[in-house]
């Protein structure tokens, strides 16, 4: 069985790192990029089971990919998580407002990232 697909879009080096071994861990097939531009690319090319997108990039915020993605027919129905060090009231109803399906601060929590993913996407890396 193959490995889920997560295509994470994160500028920061370390959160990059981070999320990538937290999830290939876990057995997900991770694509990475470091902006919005490129991650709508790889996000084309790949057609990939989850987005992790961070919501503050350089040049295209992550909010603006994730209208984006929703507007394409291709990958309008793949789930988008932000990924966020906002945590001011009203952040997580923005994303969820420009299509985001589930909303993680950062820091992550490494001992339950997984699962909090699991629980807004509702699969295992494994499912069919």
């Amino acid at each position: 069985m193959e490995p889920k697909t997560v295509l994470v879009v994160e500028d920061n080096e370390l959160n990059m790192k981070l999320v990538r071994d937290l999830l290939r861990f876990a057995d997900y097939a991770v694509i990475e990029a470091w902006d919005a531009e490129t991650g709508l690319e790889l996000a084309q090319i790949h057609q990939p089971d989850l987005i992790l997108m961070d919501i503050q990039l350089p040049g295209m915020d992550g909010l603006t990919a994730t209208q984006h993605i929703r507007r394409d027919a291709d990958l309008k129905h793949t789930p988008v998580v932000a990924l966020s060090s906002y945590a001011m009231n009203g952040d997580k109803q923005k994303a969820l407002d420009a299509g985001c399906t589930g909303y993680l601060t950062k820091p992550i929590k490494t001992r339950s990232f997984i699962q909090d993913l699991v629980s807004i996407i509702g699969t295992q890396p494994s499912d069919n």
